[in-house]
């Protein structure tokens, strides 16, 4: 039996909640997921040009397991690219700095709850209308 994966470390998730091809009606498209680790690989590696080692320490994992995270998250996107897929990013065993809700009304990022402010296109407020993102696995 394998032993269980340890956490990897996000920042902050994603200010999306994933992607969707251009001319393809939503009702027509299937659906990959890309894991919030796959997406902070992509986002230290490739965005932030840090290497291997750097992201991997950022991430608590080794630099092996980073190349895999990385490596899964690159044929993932490229599988969307090639067969016109949405890209969903979602889930993993990951464990993030601080608290993340999203707004159920317009989908904002908020980091922690003592920063949630009433949202300029939202008509109610309180604390039900917030999302939890952390904690969830997939």
């Amino acid at each position: 039996m394998p032993r269980p994966k340890q956490n990897r470390k996000i920042s902050n998730p994603p200010l999306m909640q994933g992607f969707k091809p251009f001319g393809i009606p939503r009702n027509r498209l299937s659906a990959v997921s890309l894991l919030y680790d796959e997406y902070e690989a992509i986002r230290l590696l490739d965005y932030e040009g840090l290497n291997q080692d750097q992201a991997a320490e950022r991430m608590n994992v080794s630099r092996p397991t980073l190349t895999r995270i990385y490596e899964q998250a690159r044929k993932t996107i490229a599988q969307a690219f090639m067969e016109g897929k949405m890209i969903n990013i979602e889930g993993g065993n990951v464990q993030f700095d601080k608290e993340w809700f999203r707004c159920r009304r317009c989908y904002k990022l908020i980091g922690g709850i003592e920063n949630h402010v009433r949202c300029k296109d939202c008509t109610s407020f309180g604390n039900n209308e917030l999302i939890p993102i952390n904690g969830e696995e997939k």
